[in-house]
C-alpha cells in the first residue's frame, strides 16, 4: 500500500558557501583543554574559561606546525597558561589576548608599546562576536581587520522589562523543584518580538532579548545558545546567552520555519515549507551543510529519539513522510491523514494525532501497515514519548492522555487544572519533567512524567508559544 521511494531526484545535497567557523589547530585546542578541561572553544573563536575569563585568538599570517605546542612568550613574562596571563604567544604563532577591564570600566586588551611581529601581522577572527565596547590600544589597531565593535551605548539585544505582577502558585519559586534550580527560562509569545527571560522565582522577567521580527520557532543548544527563526526573515539567528547578543545569522534560500535539534550528533534540522526543503546545520561550527529537497509543504517536523529518522506532514497533500537520515536520505511514504497536529515515533511505530477528529492512528514503520485507530482526548495538539509512554496534550479540556507503547492501550486522562487552551508539551533533557504551555491563560505548567502529576503552574503576563530551559549562564555583558 505504501512504498519506499528512492529520491535521488527529490533530495538535493547542497554545499552552502558560508563563512567558515574559526577553529584552532587541534594540538593547540588540546593544549588549552588540558589546562582548562571545561573551557568553551566557541565556534567564532572566542575562548571562554569556566570562571568567565575571555581570551581572543589572534590568527597568524602563516601557521607554523611544530611537533609539540609550547608557549614562547607571555605578558607578564614567564607565566604558565594556568595563571591566565594577559597575552600568550605560542610556537605556532597563535596568540591569545585576555579581555581586561580598564580603570574606566571599558573592556580592552593588554597594551604593548612595541608589539612583536607575530602580533603586528596577525588578525582577530573576522566572524567573531567582539566583546561589547572593546577598546583596542592604538599600537595594535591593525589586528582588527574589518571587525566592527559595538559601543557600550549600542549594546546587544538585551532590554529591560517593566515590572510585571502575577498571581501566586502552589510553590513559592521554581527552584523549589530540584531539577529546575539554577535554570533560565526563555519564552517567546508568538506575537511579540521580545524573548522573555524569567528569573529564578519563575514569575517575572529579568529582561528580554529583542528580535527585529516575531519568532516562529526557538530551540536551545549546549545550554549556551538559542536558535531562532522569525517571520519575514530568510535566516536563523544564533544568540549567545553568554553575550546576550546575536553571534551569527545562518542564511537560507527561503523562509525557515520549524527547528528540531539532534543533540547527540550536534545537528539542527530546519524546515522551509515555502521551498519544500529541510536544511541541515552543523551546530559545532554553526554552518549550513545541506539542503534536502523533499515532497510537499513541510510542517510538524519530528525527529526520532535515536536521530535516524525525520517525520513531517505535507499540508498540501495531507501526506506523512519519513526521511531516513541514516539511509542516504531516502523518503518513505507513510500515507495520508487529516489535519495532523503531531507525529511521534517509539518502539518501531509511528503515532499520529488528528486535531479535528480527536483520533490517534498507529502505523508499523517497517511494513507501513495500519495497526489501529482510537478516540483520544478532544483537540490533541501535541505529544511526546518518554519511557515507553506517549503523552498526548488535549487542548480543549486541558488534559494529558497517556498510551503504553508496548501494548498500545490508552491510559488515564490527567487534568491540568487550568482554564486555558494548552498548546505545546516540551520534554526537558536529563530530567523526568515536561513543560506545558498555554496561549490563552498566559501560564505554563511543570509536569512530572514519572509520577504523571502537575507539580507547579506559573502565571506570567504574556501567552506562551514556545519555551526553552537552560542552565543559568554567566553573562559577560551587563
Amino acid at each position: 500500500m505504501r512504498k519506499i521511494i528512492a529520491i535521488i531526484f527529490a533530495i538535493i545535497f547542497m554545499t552552502i558557501q558560508q563563512a567558515r567557523a574559526t577553529a584552532l589547530p587541534e594540538n593547540l585546542a588540546n593544549y588549552i583543554k588540558e589546562t582548562f578541561p571545561k573551557v568553551d572553544l566557541r565556534f567564532d573563536g572566542v575562548i571562554l574559561l569556566p570562571d568567565g575569563t575571555q581570551y581572543l585568538p589572534l590568527l597568524p599570517s602563516k601557521v607554523l606546525e611544530p611537533e609539540k605546542i609550547e608557549i614562547v612568550q607571555t605578558y607578564p613574562e614567564n607565566k604558565t597558561l594556568s595563571s591566565k596571563p594577559n597575552v600568550v604567544i605560542f610556537n605556532n604563532d597563535y596568540v591569545l589576548f585576555k579581555v581586561l577591564t580598564d580603570k574606566t570600566g571599558n573592556k580592552t586588551i593588554y597594551k604593548i608599546a612595541n608589539p612583536p611581529e607575530v602580533i603586528r601581522t596577525g588578525l582577530l577572527p573576522q566572524d567573531m562576536l567582539v566583546p561589547q565596547g572593546l577598546v583596542i590600544p592604538e599600537s595594535m589597531k591593525g589586528i582588527l581587520g574589518d571587525l566592527t565593535i559595538k559601543t557600550i551605548e549600542e549594546g546587544g539585544i538585551k532590554v529591560q522589562m517593566p515590572k510585571i505582577t502575577v498571581s501566586p502558585s502552589n510553590l513559592q519559586v521554581l527552584s523549589d523543584i530540584p531539577e529546575l534550580r539554577d535554570k533560565s527560562f526563555y519564552i517567546a509569545s508568538g506575537f511579540s518580538r521580545n524573548i522573555l527571560v524569567l528569573n529564578q522565582d519563575g514569575k517575572t522577567p529579568e529582561y528580554a532579548l529583542e528580535q527585529k521580527n516575531v519568532p516562529i520557532s526557538m530551540a536551545g543548544y549546549g545550554g549556551k545558545f538559542l536558535l531562532v527563526t522569525a517571520w519575514s526573515k530568510k535566516s536563523m539567528d544564533v544568540i549567545s546567552l553568554t553575550d546576550n547578543d546575536i553571534i551569527k545569522q545562518i542564511f537560507f534560500k527561503s523562509q525557515p520555519d520549524e527547528i528540531v535539534v539532534d543533540y547527540k550528533n550536534n545537528l539542527a534540522y530546519i524546515s522551509s515549507s515555502e521551498d519544500s526543503s529541510i536544511y541541515v546545520v552543523n551546530l559545532t561550527t554553526m554552518t549550513l551543510t545541506k539542503q534536502l529537497k523533499i515532497n510537499g509543504l513541510c510542517e510538524k517536523l519530528t525527529l526520532s529519539d535515536d536521530g535516524t529518522k525525520l517525520f513531517y506532514f505535507d499540508k498540501n497533500s495531507r501526506g506523512i513522510w519519513a526521511v531516513e537520515l541514516d539511509n542516504q536520505y531516502l523518503l518513505k511514504d507513510i500515507g495520508k491523514f487529516p489535519n495532523v497536529s503531531k507525529i511521534a515515533y517509539a518502539n518501531g511505530k509511528i503515532y499520529i494525532v488528528s486535531r479535528t477528529q480527536s483520533k490517534l492512528a498507529i502505523i508499523d514503520y517497517a511494513t507501513v501497515g495500519f495497526l489501529g485507530e482510537t478516540d483520544i482526548c478532544t483537540k490533541p495538539v501535541d505529544m511526546i514519548s518518554f519511557n515507553d509512554t506517549i503523552y498526548i496534550l488535549g487542548a480543549q479540556d486541558n488534559v494529558i492522555q497517556t498510551i503504553d507503547t508496548n501494548t498500545d492501550i490508552l491510559g488515564e486522562q490527567i487534568p491540568l487544572g487550568t482554564d486555558g487552551f494548552s498548546t505545546k508539551i516540551y520534554k526537558l533533557d536529563d530530567t523526568g519533567l515536561a513543560i506545558i504551555t498555554d496561549t490563552k491563560s498566559a501560564i505554563f505548567s511543570v509536569f512530572n512524567l514519572n509520577t504523571k502529576k502537575i507539580i507547579k503552574t506559573v502565571s506570567i503576563d504574556m501567552p506562551i508559544k514556545s519555551i526553552v530551559v537552560t542552565d543559568k549562564v554567566k553573562s559577560v555583558n551587563p
